[in-house]
């Protein structure tokens, strides 16, 4: 972990990066928000969009949201990005027309 941090101390521009190693064990920067978290699935801002990370027995190890790291234990089955902008525009009424 002390790589990403000092990855993004170093670095003026705001920059997401994502170490999976073996699906256990994951760090994460250029985190802006935690917005919800349980053993299955962790919803993260970044500043890349939206991202959720799905799995089995998930737990936030680390947290810093000063430095905008996060590091998640537990098995990892996906991870999903969604753009911010575009996750509002397919809300309820944003489907096909």
């Amino acid at each position: 972990m002390a790589d990403l941090k000092e990855l993004n101390e170093k670095s003026n521009d705001p920059k997401h990066t994502l170490l999976l190693s073996a699906r256990t064990h994951t760090e994460l920067s250029g985190v802006t928000e935690v917005l919800s978290f349980d053993e299955v699935c962790v919803m993260l801002s970044t500043v890349c969009g939206e991202l959720a990370v799905e799995g089995e027995g998930l737990r936030v190890g680390t947290l810093d949201m000063k430095c905008g790291i996060v590091v998640i234990n537990g098995k990892v089955n996906g991870l999903y990005y969604t753009d911010q902008r575009d996750a509002r525009k397919k809300g309820f009424f944003g489907g096909r027309r």
